[in-house]
């Protein structure tokens, strides 16, 4: 197995997303002039919905009852807020199983399903859209963009959110009813657990660890 490189872990809590957002091109810039080491932040979001070009591209408008944001990632509408976890890897991908958007991709789906599986939750990726699923239902969205191979946005995992929020939406083409949450599922976790397992499940899928973890 290659070496493994190290990533630092910014805990950032609750924060609105245009802050996170004008974090992550800071640190974006600092990690392609090597200021900064591989960098994951965990954190939630109050609840908005962010906008990428695929929505945008469709004519899918966001709801009009709370934020929206439009955004550079991936994909199409994404919904953020209580009961998710939100994960967002700075990192520069120059691995020599990171020649691919796809393989990225690939990777940061493996690693989720790796982590749920420390939970005793199975799960796998569906061809009808990148990102992990938990029989038959959307749990988590990966979405990243990238600058000279270092990315910013991330991913997220429905744990708890709130009655029919990520339900109602059409989230990244799909019809509505098809994204939910662990806790619909059947299965308890907290966000603490979740990324605890992440963590703990980085290096096998990612040759990657946190640093003094």
């Amino acid at each position: 197995m290659s070496e493994i490189r190290n990533v630092d872990v910014l805990n950032l809590g609750t924060i609105p997303y245009h802050e996170a957002f004008e974090l992550m091109k800071e640190l974006q810039q600092k990690r392609i002039d090597d200021l900064i080491i591989d960098t994951i932040i965990f954190l939630q979001h109050p609840e908005v919905v962010t906008v990428g070009p695929r929505a945008r591209n469709d004519g899918i408008e966001p709801p009009s009852d709370y934020p929206s944001f439009p955004v550079d990632r991936g994909g199409g509408l994404t919904w953020h807020g209580p009961g998710q976890l939100v994960g967002y890897p700075i990192f520069k991908w120059d691995l020599d199983d990171e020649k691919s958007v796809a393989q990225i991709i690939s990777k940061l789906e493996g690693w989720i399903i790796l982590a749920l599986k420390s939970l005793g939750i199975e799960s796998n990726r569906d061809s009808r859209m990148q990102g992990v699923w938990v029989s038959g239902k959307k749990i988590s969205s990966i979405g990243l963009s990238f600058l000279r191979w270092t990315s910013r946005h991330g991913f997220t995992i429905n744990y708890d959110t709130p009655e029919s929020r990520v339900e109602s939406l059409p989230g990244c083409g799909l019809d509505t009813d098809t994204t939910t949450s662990l806790k619909k599922m059947g299965h308890d976790v907290s966000f603490d657990s979740l990324k605890k397992v992440l963590i703990d499940t980085m290096p096998k899928s990612l040759a990657r660890k946190i640093a003094n973890h």
